[in-house]
């Protein structure tokens, strides 16, 4: 057997430049190259190994979190078939990927992680930013990304990436257990020079299957919604990785079985479609919430059933109601007691439309989901034109952006207030145009992951919604944005603080308690809350700082002037910062219940309103088996 002498970083890079991924006959390289920053835990070894193959492409960025956002965006636009490796030394650098590797895992979205490691001949130990244990020397701060972690591997010895490497490609590549896969290397291996076989980097094509379901269960299935009067679809991100949208529209125009959205099922149909709900559970619509309480079969489309789809529980209060739960996870299939239709989510929907032919809901109940859907949009249309005579309104703001993006265009967020405001109001015009990250709803995604999705399809125009106080959470890849001349469109919507936290706060009478960025009173020694109403706000100036930073920069204060400066970034050809402030308390009606649990006692009459109406709520979850 020929081999080769390479370093164990060197081979590593070398066997990643080699994987391919096909589905539906179409193959692409998997790894689109590699986010670092080089520190003296991999600069010797994978930082070496990048620059003397220059084949993966190296991007340099500010921040570990987020260039593992940026790849787990990349990696959503690219419906899992595409994503990058993610490289930092020991230490800091390597724990400030957990948040974001929590977030891969959680969202179900493939990212390769390469932190650096302490020395495996442990001979210098303690060596700088080593975490030591007394019950083992095997133990660094990278063990903390086993439970965040899909796959994970420690490599002490050369010749286990032989055996590493194909178990990491396995995870990647799998639909039903994909997400953040962490391969410690400790430095003094990296550099470690070995003989491996020629033919470890052959090139390799990872093919992504359709698994069918199991007959008897399809059979079951099909009984069940010809047995149904009022069916629900609610589609979840499966829909759009299993690229089953067009699929999903035959199969809701042939049945007229209305679909409702989660986050990350938003754009299976447009908006306008009369089939469509649009958003359900806490940020839902009147219709599909209505719809849901109703339905007498909830037909789960690659959806996890997270507490904001089921309104913690309260969604579905029809007492006959049962669940149809297509998934490619076991896991996610078996949630609520649901009949488990296991497999692609495309493969599915077209089985069961051989068998439906003759299936049709009743025509008033078809006419009630096209009368929510028409009754909702004229509601959005009043929502996007309130002109409120000082501060703007956030629902004006997101009607101000989606008049104005095209239909391919992608709108972006993910913590905050504005996720749900975007999930009721966005008018979805096409698939991949709304990208959310609310598995982890993690602050700080927004930037990095705009970067993220515009290398994924730079013909798009990526607009970043983004609040003030993620923005200062999270802002650096602005420069990496620009370094690499992707542009992307911030709209920054300065709230003087956590708006949505804010919200939330006085829900359950803590009267915005910590959630404003004020001077502390010099009076009380207090932090105020939203209950002052102070003006004694500090002296951050979020333009200047995205100045600073590189990005182009319009300030605006009223509508007229947002839509101008709308118009006047999409000619601009770098990243580019629309700065506006908002109305931190007008916010959007409907929302529903939500469970946060509240003080059981208090010295505060409206926090014990606020728990009794809690256990109120309480009163209407439901266990389904």
């Amino acid at each position: 057997m020929k081999s080769i002498r390479l370093t164990v970083a060197q081979a590593v890079i070398k066997y990643l430049n080699q994987q391919y991924v096909e589905r539906d006959g179409i193959e692409n390289k998997f790894f689109a190259g590699c986010f670092g920053i080089l520190g003296h835990g991999n600069v010797a070894g994978i930082g070496q190994a990048i620059q003397q193959q220059n084949k993966l492409k190296y991007y340099q960025c500010r921040n570990e979190q987020s260039m593992v956002h940026t790849a787990a965006a990349y990696a959503k636009m690219k419906n899992r078939l595409s994503t990058f490796m993610c490289t930092t030394s020991i230490g800091p650098g390597a724990t400030n990927m957990l948040t974001a590797a929590a977030g891969a895992s959680i969202n179900r979205l493939p990212v390769l992680l390469i932190p650096g490691d302490i020395f495996a001949k442990r001979n210098v130990a303690p060596v700088l930013q080593q975490l030591e244990s007394p019950i083992s020397q095997d133990v660094s701060v990278n063990d903390c990304f086993k439970p965040v972690s899909k796959y994970w591997d420690r490599i002490n010895r050369p010749e286990q990436i032989l055996y590493a490497l194909p178990e990491v490609m396995r995870v990647l590549t799998s639909p039903a257990e994909t997400g953040a896969v962490t391969l410690a290397i400790p430095q003094d291996v990296q550099s470690e020079a070995h003989d491996f076989p020629c033919e470890f980097f052959e090139k390799k094509t990872w093919r992504i299957s359709r698994p069918r379901p199991d007959l008897n269960q399809l059979d079951r299935a099909v009984e069940m919604i010809k047995n149904s009067t009022k069916p629900l679809i609610i589609s979840g991100g499966g829909a759009h990785y299993s690229c089953a949208l067009d699929v999903l529209k035959k199969f809701v125009h042939n049945t007229h079985i209305p679909i409702a959205e989660t986050f990350a099922g938003k754009g299976a149909l447009r908006y306008d479609d009369p089939h469509q709900l649009g958003a359900v559970g806490v940020t839902g619509t009147p219709g599909a919430n209505q719809i849901s309480q109703e339905a007498d079969l909830i037909i789960g489309l690659g959806t996890r059933y997270s507490d904001f789809t089921t309104a913690s529980k309260t969604a579905f209060q029809n007492p006959n109601v049962r669940f149809l739960n297509i998934n490619i996870t076991e896991f996610d299939a078996a949630k609520h007691g649901g009949l488990m239709l296991q497999g692609d989510a495309k493969v599915i929907l077209i089985e069961l439309m051989e068998r439906l032919k003759e299936f049709r809901v009743s025509e008033k109940y078809r006419k009630q989901v096209a009368d929510f859907n028409h009754s909702w949009e004229e509601k959005v249309s009043e929502i996007y034109n309130y002109r409120h005579p000082n501060l703007m309104s956030q629902g004006e703001i997101i009607g101000a952006v989606n008049n104005f993006a095209d239909d391919n265009d992608v709108v972006l967020c993910a913590a905050g207030s504005l996720p749900g405001d975007l999930h009721k109001l966005w008018r979805t015009k096409s698939n991949k145009s709304f990208h959310l990250e609310y598995g982890f709803s993690c602050m700080g995604y927004e930037i990095a992951g705009g970067l993220g999705a515009k290398m994924a399809d730079p013909s798009r125009e990526i607009y970043v919604m983004v609040g003030d106080g993620s923005y200062l959470m999270l802002s650096q890849e602005i420069v990496t944005s620009i370094q690499e001349n992707y542009k992307i469109t911030i709209v920054l919507i300065d709230n003087d603080g956590y708006k949505s936290i804010g919200s939330l706060s006085r829900s359950i009478g803590s009267e915005g308690f910590g959630t404003r960025f004020l001077y502390r009173n010099q009076n009380s020694q207090k932090i105020e809350g939203d209950e002052t109403k102070s003006d004694n706000t500090l002296p951050v100036h979020l333009a200047d700082n995205a100045r600073s930073l590189g990005a182009h920069v319009i300030e605006c204060f009223d509508y007229k002037s947002l839509t101008n400066a709308l118009r006047d970034a999409k000619s601009i050809e770098k990243t580019t910062v629309i700065y506006t402030k908002c109305d931190r308390y007008q916010g959007i009606d409907g929302y529903g219940w939500w469970e946060v649990p509240t003080a059981e006692i208090s010295e505060m009459k409206i926090v014990d309103e606020a728990h009794k109406n809690n256990l109120e709520q309480k009163k209407k979850q439901r266990f389904h088996n």
